[in-house]
């Protein structure tokens, strides 16, 4: 059965497509609006949106593809991205990832199994004056390095920062 949007998604897309020129250059705002509610973006709501906004199919799936801020598959409570781009690379980016790697016993892609955190490399989080960087859901962590990385997987595991301050 396909994915309905629900009438308050509806009312959302409504108003937000009500700041645009073009209904359809709302796409990406109501992506985001549908990775809020459910923390990714299924194949069947992008299908539902492409219908909303009487797009393309295919243009909707490429926009959440090249995109690496949208999750395709529920990720952990706190989704852990490291720049991988030359400026992070050259401050020490590699070095973090094989650090979350070993302390979270996962790969990119993968989730605990306790659904605290999901790891990825993502091309370019666009501060590379203060590389390395790690974006934690939407917030950036800048200048990481070992120690500041152990304690910032320590205060979210020990809940001293919650995914929703970020």
């Amino acid at each position: 059965m396909p994915l309905r949007l629900t009438d308050d998604f509806k009312a959302k897309a409504a108003r937000v497509c009500a700041a645009y020129p073009r209904k359809d250059a709302a796409l990406i705002p109501l992506l985001q609006e549908l990775q809020r509610e459910k923390g990714y973006v299924a194949e069947e709501a992008m299908d539902a949106l492409a219908a909303f906004l009487e797009l393309p199919y295919a243009r909707v799936k490429a926009v959440v593809t090249f995109y690496t801020m949208f999750n395709r598959a529920p990720v952990g409570k706190y989704h852990l991205q490291v720049c991988r781009n030359i400026s992070c690379h050259m401050a020490g980016a590699p070095g973090l990832l094989a650090r979350l790697r070993e302390k979270l016993g996962i790969s990119e892609g993968e989730t605990t199994r306790d659904g605290l955190f999901t790891l990825s490399s993502v091309e370019c989080l666009g501060a590379c004056g203060s590389a390395p960087v790690l974006q934690v859901n939407e917030h950036y962590f800048e200048k990481m390095d070992e120690r500041t990385l152990d304690a910032l997987l320590d205060d979210m595991r020990h809940g001293r920062l919650r995914a929703a301050d970020f």
